[in-house]
């Protein structure tokens, strides 16, 4: 989460510790333990102030590319930007929303919004409730957009980065995404459009792209 609050603004800097600050003000003292939350102000500067608490964008979108089903992805944003466009499977839990939930404090639980700020907050709610396995996913819904759905190659690119940008493309192309070639360092200049939410069927650890089906005999 350092990187998190590196890439804040001083008025989103001050606006997550004044958070941070209420949330152990409210339950200071003895613990909630009757309400199921607890807050310990040491353990969440400690991981505040490591990565241990983020999930990458490529390692989620590797989870949902193998089927793997031991998580929840959760969507912090607005019912209208969520209805536009979400990771799958994400389901939208707005930060308001999050203590009637049916999240569960035993569950991996993947938080994201479009930046950071929000998903911190959120993060830390979850974490005053007790849940252990809450995770951040780094640059949220920005940074899946950059190295998911429209990942770019330099005009001129090294060995491996052509090894990894076909990895990508892959990648991009299973969520319906669309890979950007850039021509030196400057932006793609057309806006790509964000894909349809009609997703292709989870495939094998390791696979890129849906298998061809192989033809029946005459």
């Amino acid at each position: 989460m350092s990187d998190l609050l590196k890439n804040l603004s001083i008025n989103g800097r001050l606006a997550l510790v004044a958070f941070v600050l209420g949330v152990v003000a409210l339950f200071a003292g003895s613990p909630y333990v009757g309400a199921g939350a607890m807050v310990n102000a040491k353990d969440l500067s400690l991981a505040m102030a490591t990565d241990a608490d983020q999930v990458d964008v490529g390692t989620l979108a590797d989870w949902i590319i193998q089927g793997k089903s031991n998580f929840r992805v959760v969507d912090l944003r607005t019912e209208a930007a969520y209805a536009e466009y979400h990771i799958p499977p994400a389901e939208n839990i707005p930060v308001a929303g999050l203590a009637q939930s049916s999240l569960l404090r035993n569950e991996k639980v993947i938080l994201y919004a479009e930046g950071g700020p929000r998903a911190a907050q959120a993060w830390m709610l979850l974490k005053a409730k007790g849940f252990k396995g809450v995770y951040i996913l780094r640059g949220g819904l920005e940074a899946w957009k950059d190295h998911v759905l429209f990942p770019r190659i330099p005009a001129t690119p090294t060995p491996a980065q052509v090894v990894d940008f076909a990895r990508a493309r892959e990648v991009s192309k299973y969520f319906g995404g669309t890979p950007q070639a850039v021509a030196g360092d400057s932006a793609v200049t057309a806006q790509a459009a964000m894909p349809t939410l009609a997703m292709p069927t989870p495939q094998a650890a390791g696979a890129g792209a849906p298998k061809k089906k192989k033809k029946e005999g005459c």
